[in-house]
């Protein structure tokens, strides 16, 4: 009975040797690798997420920056068509504060006008609004518009028959303007043509 039990053990330590043999990893190398490869597989999964969310994250950042550009543009052109709108009767008020006659220039009620004259182009400045020089400057077809030839130095505005403004960075109404034709002018036209101007 004895020599039975010891031939079972003898073959048991053989199949062992025989299901492990020399040089090959054993079970605990074994789950060792495997851990590693599932680290090494979650780690990329990880980054893979993480590469995901940053792009979103960039993508929602255009996203926002667009849609606050296009409503800025909005609302600027919204501003822009009213303020072309208020122009002509800022022209007129401009001409009638001009042509005020002398006896009643200092009348509070014209000083009163005045008032709400500055105050007006005042809002509009604030607004972006800026009224262009156009007088003794040389001839842009982009922020002039040229309505007669006269005599004078040549591609040099003259006259300015309307002003012009800029909103911005962008014109918003050119200068309705005279240029000289090159021709010059005698003194006495020159005084004639103030003289006009001041009457």
């Amino acid at each position: 009975m004895k020599q039975e039990k010891e031939n079972q053990k003898y073959d048991s330590e053989e199949a062992g040797d025989a299901q492990m043999p020399e040089g090959k990893p054993g079970a605990e190398d074994f789950t060792y690798d495997s851990a590693e490869e599932a680290l090494k597989a979650a780690e990329d999964k990880a980054n893979e997420y993480l590469g995901r969310l940053q792009r979103a994250q960039a993508d929602f950042v255009n996203y926002k920056r667009r849609v606050e550009q296009e409503r800025s543009e909005f609302v600027r052109q919204a501003g822009a068509d009213v303020i072309l709108g208020i122009l002509p009767v800022l022209d007129d008020l401009d001409r009638a504060l001009e042509a005020v006659p002398s006896d009643v220039k200092d009348h509070s009620w014209t000083e009163g006008i005045r008032h709400i004259s500055r105050k007006l182009h005042s809002e509009l400045e604030a607004r972006g609004l800026q009224k262009m020089e156009a007088k003794g400057k040389v001839f842009d077809p982009n922020v002039h518009e040229s309505v007669a030839l006269a005599k004078g130095e040549e591609d040099i505005v003259v006259e300015e028959i309307k002003p012009g403004y800029m909103l911005y960075d962008r014109v918003l109404r050119p200068c309705s303007v005279i240029v000289g034709n090159g021709e010059e002018t005698t003194c006495s036209e020159a005084d004639n043509k103030t003289k006009r101007k001041h009457h």
